[in-house]
C-alpha cells in the first residue's frame, strides 16, 4: 500500500478500510464521486505518507514538479523544465501561474522548503531525499538545495543519477505551504495544497471530502466537483454499495466476487495488470529468524506453498505468481532473474531446508502471518499458513488484526512479533522504486529492518548508471542478492480489479491500479 503496497504502498496495496455505512456522506452534491478508501494513518502531510489511505487524498490535493499519466508516462505539472548537463546537477524552472488553493504563488521555497523540512524532521519518506548532496538524518538544510529565485531552484546530487527526474512525480516531493511550518500537526488536518482538489472535511474512521479547487491550472483539471471518499470496515460492503449504486467507483473486488463481478457489472469492470507487489515479511529480530538459521528458514517458509494454486483458486487468476520483487508493467523487468527458483513450490526441499535451521536451533513456538481484517486478507493467509503447516509439521496460523491503521501502527512501531503482509504500489515507474525504499539500510518502508551492505552498494551503483536501460540491469542484479535473503517473501503481482456504478463516466485506473479521479464524470 502505496507507496503502501505502501502498501507501505506505497505505498503498497494496503486495503485497510474503516466503516461507514452508505447514508454516511460527509457532504452532498450532484456532481460529487463517491468512491471507496481508508482512515489516513497519519495527518495529510506528503513526506510524512506512505500508505494507500492517506495517498490518495494527497495526490489530489498537491501537485508535484512532475505527474504520471494513466499508462505511467511522465509529463511535467509545476515544472516548466528541468534541466542537466550531466545528471547530478538539476535546474528546476517552475511555471509562473502555479497557485496553492489560497491563492497564494507556488514558488521555488515551496519545493526548497518542504523537502528539507522531511529530512530534518525524519518524516517516513525522508530518505527519499537520500541522493542529494549534503542529506543526514536531521539535518537542517541540504547543500544539494539552492533557491536561485522564486521560480528557480537547483538540486545537486552526490553522483549523476540517469532516472531522478523519474522520481519528481512521488509524493514526497511535492511543494507545502508555507503555512505548514508554523503548525504541521494542524496543516495536516486542513492542508492548503496545489493540486485539483481541496480538503472540505474529514470525518475521521468515516468519510473524506474534496471539492474543485479553482485556483488550480495544471493539466490534471478536474470534470467532477468533488471526490467523496468513505471508508468501509469490510470490501464485500462497499461492493453491496456499488452494486446498489450508492458507490460510484471501487478498486478492491471481495474474494467472494472474483467470479461474478465482472457479469454482475456488465461492462464496468476493470481487471488490467499494475505495479503492485504483494508479500509478506519475517523480520530478522523474531527467535529463529536471525542469521544463517533465519535465511534458511525463510527459504523454506518461500518453498512451502504453491502460488499458482492459490492465485487460481483464492483469486480466481486476478493475481500472478511472483517472479522477482518489481512488477512486470515496469520497464527492465525481468522474469527469469538468477535465484527466482526460491519462489517455486518445493516440498521435499523447504522440509531439507527447515530441518538444517532445526540443526542450528530447534523450531519452537506457531509461525503466524499477522494481517488486517478490514482488507480482504484471510483467504489467501489461511491457504499460505495451512500449506506451511502441511508441509513444515509445524503450527502456522493467520493473526488478523482488526483493521488497516492498527496493523501499519504496530508494524511502524516494532512492537509486531509475527511475520506480517507487505506489498508495494508503487510511487514511481521505475524498478528502484520496489527496492530501494524497501530493503536499502533504514529506508522508509524497510519493515523488517532488513540491512545487507553488499544490497545497498548494488543499489548506489544502479542509481548511478548513465542510463534508466543500464540502471535497470543493475538493479536487477540487486535482485539476486535478496533471493538469497528474502527480506521478504514474494507473493504473487496484483491485477487491478475494481468497477463502478451506471452513475459515472470516464472511470479510467492507472498504471498504479488506482483510479484517475480528477478525470471522473457524473452522468
Amino acid at each position: 500500500m502505496k507507496k503502501y503496497l505502501a502498501i507501505p504502498m506505497s505505498a503498497a496495496l494496503m486495503f485497510g478500510l474503516a466503516a461507514c455505512s452508505s447514508d454516511g456522506s460527509s457532504g452532498g452534491g450532484d456532481n460529487y464521486i463517491i468512491v471507496n478508501s481508508s482512515e489516513p494513518q497519519n495527518p495529510l502531510v506528503p513526506a510524512n505518507t506512505t500508505e494507500n489511505g492517506g495517498g490518495r487524498p494527497i495526490d489530489m490535493l498537491y501537485s508535484g514538479l512532475v505527474y504520471y499519466d494513466a499508462k505511467g508516462e511522465e509529463h511535467n505539472e509545476v515544472a516548466e523544465k528541468i534541466e542537466t548537463e550531466d545528471s547530478q546537477k538539476y535546474t528546476i524552472t517552475l511555471r509562473k501561474d502555479a497557485k496553492f488553493s489560497d491563492g497564494s504563488p507556488v514558488k521555488a521555497e515551496n519545493f526548497v522548503k518542504a523537502w528539507n523540512y522531511a529530512v530534518e524532521n525524519s518524516l517516513q519518506a525522508a530518505s527519499f531525499f537520500e541522493p542529494i548532496k549534503g542529506y543526514a538524518e536531521g539535518v537542517k538544510e541540504m547543500e544539494g538545495l539552492k533557491v536561485v529565485d522564486d521560480y528557480t531552484f537547483t538540486v545537486e546530487l552526490t553522483q549523476p543519477e540517469a532516472d531522478f527526474p523519474l522520481r519528481l512525480g512521488y509524493s514526497a516531493f511535492y511543494p507545502m505551504h508555507d503555512s505548514a511550518f508554523d503548525d504541521i500537526e494542524a496543516y495536516g488536518q486542513k492542508p492548503i495544497g496545489n493540486g485539483p482538489y481541496v480538503l472540505e472535511e474529514w470525518n475521521h474512521d468515516a468519510s473524506a471530502l474534496l471539492v474543485k479547487n479553482p485556483e488550480y491550472v495544471g493539466p490534471r483539471e478536474a470534470k467532477n466537483d468533488g471526490i467523496d471518499f468513505r471508508f468501509y470496515a469490510k470490501i464485500d460492503a462497499a461492493y453491496t454499495d456499488l452494486l446498489a449504486g450508492n458507490l460510484d467507483v471501487i478498486d478492491a473486488i471481495p474474494d467472494s466476487a472474483f467470479k461474478t463481478y465482472e457479469s454482475e457489472l456488465n461492462g464496468r469492470a476493470v481487471n488490467q495488470p499494475a505495479a503492485v507487489f504483494q508479500s509478506f515479511t519475517v523480520p530478522e529480530r523474531l527467535d529463529h529468524f536471525s542469521g544463517e538459521e533465519g535465511n534458511l528458514r525463510r527459504q523454506a517458509l518461500s518453498m512451502a506453498f504453491d502460488r499458482s494454486e492459490i492465485t487460481e483458486k483464492i483469486f480466481d487468476g486476478t493475481r500472478t505468481p511472483a517472479k522477482d520483487f518489481t512488477s512486470p508493467v515496469i520497464a527492465g523487468y525481468d522474469k527469469d532473474l538468477k535465484g527466482h527458483d526460491v519462489l517455486q513450490y518445493n516440498p521435499e526441499k523447504a522440509k531439507e531446508l527447515w530441518e538444517k535451521a532445526d540443526a542450528i536451533s530447534p523450531w519452537s513456538g506457531s509461525f503466524e502471518i499477522a494481517y488486517n481484517a478490514d482488507g480482504g486478507h484471510q483467504g489467501w493467509v489461511d491457504a499460505v499458513t495451512n500449506s506451511i503447516r502441511n508441509t513444515l509439521g509445524i503450527d502456522a496460523q493467520g493473526k488478523p488484526m482488526p483493521d488497516f491503521k492498527s496493523f501499519r501502527n504496530e508494524v511502524k512501531d516494532r512492537t509486531i512479533q509475527t511475520g506480517f503482509r507487505t506489498g508495494w504500489q508503487a510511487d514511481y515507474p521505475g524498478l528502484g522504486n520496489f527496492l530501494v525504499p524497501l530493503y536499502t539500510t533504514g529506508a522508509s518502508s524497510n519493515d523488517g529492518d532488513y540491512s545487507s551492505a553488499a544490497f545497498d552498494a548494488q543499489m548506489k551503483k544502479a542509481a548511478g548508471a548513465d542510463s534508466v536501460e543500464e540502471s535497470s540491469k543493475l538493479y536487477n542484479e540487486g535482485q539476486e542478492i535478496l533471493f538469497q535473503d528474502l527480506p521478504a517473501i514474494p507473493l504473487w503481482y496484483s491485477n487491478v480489479n475494481g468497477g463502478w456504478s451506471e452513475n459515472v463516466d470516464n472511470v479510467v485506473f492507472n498504471w498504479k491500479s488506482v483510479p484517475e479521479y480528477y478525470s471522473i464524470t457524473k452522468k
